[in-house]
């Protein structure tokens, strides 16, 4: 696995930023950067599951909410994938995670990303999560 950091200031409070990540109207559109048509579906409580899903809802990951401090932390870790709507639980992610931290600044928010990648896809998250993010921070200061 490869770690990739990833952080972005936004003149936002942590709530409005926290409410752009997870409320599910917004995060279809920064998740979109990744794959279009992307969403999650979980009831969103620490301890539970949680799909990533594609258009169409057969292809994504399988992950569990690790940790959750509202408008702090959301920590994922992944579980597997989804493959044509079945759970493959022998996927390389398989104890991955991925991380969000929500930190109050003088100007806003700093929101910080620490992802836990395969090789295959490390060039292609150095790519796209700077966009997401960029997107986030729109969203967020709009």
């Amino acid at each position: 696995m490869k770690k990739l950091n990833f952080s972005i200031s936004i003149n936002a409070t942590r709530e409005r930023v926290w409410q752009i990540l997870w409320d599910d109207a917004t995060y279809r559109q920064w998740a979109a950067v990744f794959h279009e048509g992307s969403y999650a579906e979980s009831d969103w409580q620490e301890g539970s599951k949680i799909r990533f899903l594609g258009p169409g809802g057969n292809d994504g990951m399988v992950s569990r909410i690790d940790k959750l401090v509202p408008n702090e932390v959301m920590d994922f870790e992944h579980l597997g994938e989804m493959k044509n709507g079945v759970e493959d639980m022998t996927s390389a992610w398989g104890g991955s995670h991925e991380r969000y931290f929500l930190n109050e600044k003088d100007e806003g928010t700093e929101l910080s990303v620490e992802l836990e990648s395969t090789d295959e896809f490390g060039d292609y998250f150095a790519k796209t999560f700077p966009a997401a993010l960029a997107k986030i921070k729109e969203l967020s200061e709009a």
